[in-house]
């Protein structure tokens, strides 16, 4: 049943993103997009708090006894949301999304191993290696081989871009930060005892600085002419996506490791975007499942069990 949780939520997070995306375009501004969709998030996560009636923690008491990093997942969130927006055009699509995977698989099988931001020290055994060697090789067939004409066409416009390797590293560098961000929300909803509580100090911490962000460059929270009123309901339902994606790898972190969560919401983000794809939800293009597709998915969902039983 966890393991369906994780791929699950990584398939609300392929949903998020098409919803954000067409958001943005309304909204003219990723940036507002993100605001917009933080905030839902964070009311969404707040109602779920209070309604269940979850016992209140004095947090005086955990941010005095508890290092500082434990608070600073909201804000790594940002920072990978932000940095995709920036690197979309740097990089393209298929790097954009590869290169931060790297960084995430490699990170959370990093904390798992050596017991970083307090979890539970794991042994990285030979099958658990073959494991993540099979998953991104899984993903380079789902994403990059599924769309090799797409990545001879990008190459080409982004060779004369003489800082691409800059880019490059710094997109490896965010997946990790990802990584970073479902250990520490996973930690802190420990010390909380409450997941949710945990989601909702993420969501609003990260909803502070998007807010700041979007007040220094687009001065407006909202452009005049548009109404929201006029728009579908679909529309505004990224924060919530992205807030039980958020409460999911944080309740997942403490019971099966960093590295299996990062695992497994990767994989059902890749299985989601494809199904998105296929069937064009959310007035994307669509685009029919290949065979190429099925193998990459096929790898990956065998890289999940020698991970598990290595």
């Amino acid at each position: 049943m966890l393991y369906f949780i994780g791929l699950f939520a990584g398939f609300l997070l392929a949903n998020q993103s098409p919803i954000n995306a067409k958001l943005g375009f309304v909204l003219k501004s990723p940036l507002r997009s993100s605001l917009l969709s933080f905030t839902v998030g964070t009311f969404f996560l707040m109602l779920i708090y209070f309604v269940s009636g979850q016992q209140q923690v004095n947090l005086i008491n955990v941010a005095t006894n508890n290092p500082w990093w434990i608070w600073f997942g909201g804000l790594l969130g940002v920072i990978f949301l932000t940095s995709n927006i920036l690197m979309f055009p740097k990089l393209g699509a298929i790097q954009t999304i590869i290169l931060p995977i790297i960084g995430q698989v490699i990170m959370g099988v990093v904390i798992d191993t050596f017991g970083l931001f307090n979890m539970p020290i794991g042994t990285l055994t030979v099958t658990k290696v073959i494991g993540i060697l099979l998953l991104l090789g899984g993903i380079y067939v789902a994403v990059v081989l599924a769309n090799r004409f797409e990545v001879k066409r990008e190459k080409k416009q982004l060779d004369a871009d003489t800082n691409i390797n800059i880019w490059r590293m710094w997109a490896i560098l965010v997946g990790a930060f990802s990584a970073i961000q479902q250990a520490i929300n996973g930690r802190l909803g420990y010390l909380l005892h409450s997941v949710v509580g945990s989601a909702v100090i993420s969501f609003f911490s990260g909803t502070v600085v998007i807010l700041i962000v979007v007040l220094l460059k687009e001065r407006r929270l909202w452009p005049k002419t548009v109404r929201i009123t006029k728009q579908p309901v679909w529309l505004f339902t990224g924060g919530i996506l992205g807030a039980l994606f958020v409460f999911s790898t944080a309740f997942l972190v403490p019971k099966l490791g960093a590295g299996m969560t990062v695992t497994l919401s990767l994989s059902g983000s890749i299985i989601g975007s494809i199904v998105v794809a296929q069937f064009g939800w959310w007035q994307s293009l669509k685009q029919n499942v290949t065979r190429v597709q099925i193998i990459g998915i096929a790898l990956m969902v065998a890289s999940i069990a020698l991970i598990k039983f290595g």
